[in-house]
């Protein structure tokens, strides 16, 4: 078998971004908004079925902009998933408020519904938003939990950075709440090398947050400002990439779907391993393959996976259990620390051919012999 390095998520070129890197070239424009923006935007929306949508330089500044026209600020109490990465929460930071971790359920490996109601309770105030994370390319309970919030009349913001063309009764992730927000990370199911996009049902919210994302200038001939902005929109360069990359999404998310049933076939009858769960009526995007061993340390087993130059990775640390948030209130009931300590994400590039599967999958039969 060859020994080329097989990586956790590579980019993936669709063949048209160069052309559309030229186009763009050729207009001149490559600071950021232009032709390929709106374009771009406008291919998030026809997917996703939502009707307004804002391109930014990362999904993080997507999170922050929507907290931003939330009116969230100091002191103000946000819900969110802690098994996620720390993307999805540093934005509750950036507006001084507090962040309210609450735990994952077994069904999804996302947050826990009835969690939810608990940590409601639990908070000193009334929670004006949460943030809800779609991990790993998996559809939480959404349906649940949007009632859930719609009930107590707190703000939905859906965290789908790696759920691009996941669904939950055929429906999009990222459409169900306020806001959605999707990453387009080197890392991602599609990448633009780095961007993300801000996606909403409300026209005034999406214009809000591109007066917020454009440094906050005032409609005068000149630079007035009455509000602080920032400098979060995307390049037409990048969102050439994107426009490109749009155009092959159905198919990357067949690829992951096909690398993660090889994984299952190869791997299912280990008694040890278990695959993230999908929900029923809901299909993940499977951006990444992820499992659990029962009885043999992950790190081990990422450890002998490089020595045969193959990436592998620990599932993300909950951010309860994270230094930074060590005074923060959280509601959990073990789950994401057992995933934590007991998880593994195996390489998915969508490149990745059966060949590729079965070097990995020969490996780790040969570990947990």
């Amino acid at each position: 078998m060859t020994n080329k390095k097989l990586f956790l998520s590579p980019p993936h070129m669709s063949g048209k971004e160069q052309a559309y890197i030229a186009e763009a070239f050729e207009s001149n424009y490559i600071a950021p908004l232009g032709p390929f923006v709106k374009r771009f935007e406008e291919s998030i929306c026809e997917y996703v079925d939502i009707p307004y949508a804002l391109a930014t330089i990362n999904a993080t500044s997507a999170l922050h902009l929507a907290l931003r026209v939330l009116g969230v600020g100091e002191g103000d109490v946000i819900l969110a998933s802690s098994f996620t990465f720390i993307g999805s929460i540093s934005a509750i930071l950036y507006q001084n408020a507090t962040p309210l971790f609450i735990d994952s359920d077994t069904k999804s490996w996302n947050l826990d519904p009835l969690l939810l109601e608990e940590a409601i309770q639990k908070a000193a105030k009334k929670p004006k938003a949460l943030i809800l994370t779609h991990l790993y390319g998996q559809c939480a309970d959404i349906e649940a939990i949007s009632l859930t919030c719609k009930k107590h009349g707190i703000a939905l913001i859906e965290d789908a950075a790696e759920s691009l063309g996941a669904t939950y009764k055929d429906k999009q992730s990222g459409s169900f709440g306020d806001f959605g927000v999707y990453s387009f990370n080197g890392n991602k199911i599609l990448s633009t090398s780095g961007g993300g996009v801000l996606v909403s049902h409300n026209k005034e919210w999406i214009e809000k947050a591109s007066f917020y994302a454009t440094q906050a200038k005032e409609d005068m001939p000149y630079y007035e400002h009455k509000e602080f902005g920032y400098n979060y929109r995307m390049s037409n360069i990048l969102a050439a990439i994107g426009v490109a990359q749009m155009e092959a999404l159905d198919e990357r998310v067949a690829q992951c779907r096909q690398i993660f049933s090889w994984y299952k076939e190869e791997l299912d009858d280990i008694q040890e391993i278990e695959f993230m769960p999908e929900l029923p009526l809901s299909s993940g995007n499977r951006w990444l393959t992820t499992l659990t061993l029962a009885k043999t340390d992950p790190l081990h087993v990422i450890q002998k996976l490089q020595k045969h130059n193959i990436e592998a990775r620990l599932l993300w640390k909950p951010m309860h259990l994270q230094a930074l948030f060590q005074n923060s209130l959280h509601v959990s009931t073990g789950v994401s620390e057992s995933l934590f300590k007991q998880g593994l994400c195996l390489p998915s590039g969508t490149q990745m051919s059966y060949e590729d599967i079965l070097r990995v999958t020969t490996i780790i039969k040969e570990i947990l012999k």
